[in-house]
């Protein structure tokens, strides 16, 4: 195997959670134009067939299965039938996920009582948590199943540098979810070693996507997010498929139990 085609995912049955938009529409890409057989996995039933369509459109090899992320036996079921439908399992991308509301702060420094401690509603903490962190724990069991048999496998968790970094105008219960899905892909990765599956997270700065309701395409968001990035500028899903693409090949075949952070520097401190 030459070096390039060290990064081919051609032919690799793929599992794309939250793959309707955003960074799991860009993993879900990215895997079908390099050859790989997708199934896209989102709650949004008509934004997930219509980006379906759009790829089956395209020439490639995608499927979808509505299923919400954060019901166990739902999603349990979703992987048997894929399981059934591909006979195998190489790739599962963790990425479903939701944001945590305002922070304490608003975008101009300003106390906002609606992301306090004593004000933050308690259902929605449990909501971020059993988006953002049981329902990564529910997708790797899901994808274990399929991939010891075969003694292989890529899991790829969308993690974020919020696992490491805190953010005054990001709600609370965001940090905490993403730092536990960190450490639950380092636990992870320790226990599946012996099976040939490599586990290891990515972990995005500010992206444009869908999330928090488009926030960073509203321009006083945008520039607050900016503002804290080396780069002065908030990344285009694009710009993730290159490391999503070196996760799931054999080109990482000796990372397991890393989070690669994808951030514009934002974890180097603000610039001016």
């Amino acid at each position: 195997m030459n070096s390039w085609e060290r990064f081919t995912v051609q032919g690799l049955t793929c599992v794309v959670t939250g793959a309707a938009s955003g960074i799991g529409l860009a993993y879900a890409e990215v895997m079908a134009e390099g050859g790989a057989r997708v199934t896209l996995l989102d709650i949004d039933a008509v934004l997930l067939n219509q980006q379906v369509d759009r790829l089956l459109g395209l020439g490639l090899e995608v499927r979808g299965e509505v299923v919400d992320a954060t019901d166990r036996a739902a999603m349990y079921a979703c992987f048997e039938r894929i399981g059934q439908y591909y006979g195998h399992l190489d790739v599962v991308f963790a990425n479903a996920g939701i944001d945590a509301g305002p922070g304490f702060l608003d975008c101009d420094g300003q106390r906002c009582p609606e992301g306090a401690l004593e004000t933050l509603e308690e259902a929605h903490w449990d909501k971020v948590l059993a988006t953002n962190l049981t329902s990564v724990f529910t997708t790797l069991r899901a994808a274990v199943r399929l991939m010891k048999p075969r003694g292989s496998g890529r899991i790829i968790v969308t993690t974020s540098n919020a696992a490491m970094l805190n953010e005054a105008i990001v709600g609370t219960p965001y940090m905490p979810a993403k730092a536990g899905a960190a450490s639950l892909v380092r636990q992870a990765a320790m226990e599946l070693a012996r099976y040939g599956i490599n586990v290891n997270a990515i972990a995005p700065g500010p992206f444009v996507t869908n999330i928090a309701g488009g926030r960073l395409r509203n321009p006083a968001d945008c520039a607050a997010f900016a503002a804290r990035v080396p780069q002065h500028r908030i990344a285009s899903t694009e710009e993730i498929k290159g490391l999503a693409l070196f996760l799931a090949s054999p080109a990482s075949s000796y990372v397991t139990g890393a989070q690669i952070v994808i951030d514009g520097g934002q974890m180097l401190g603000r610039v001016d």
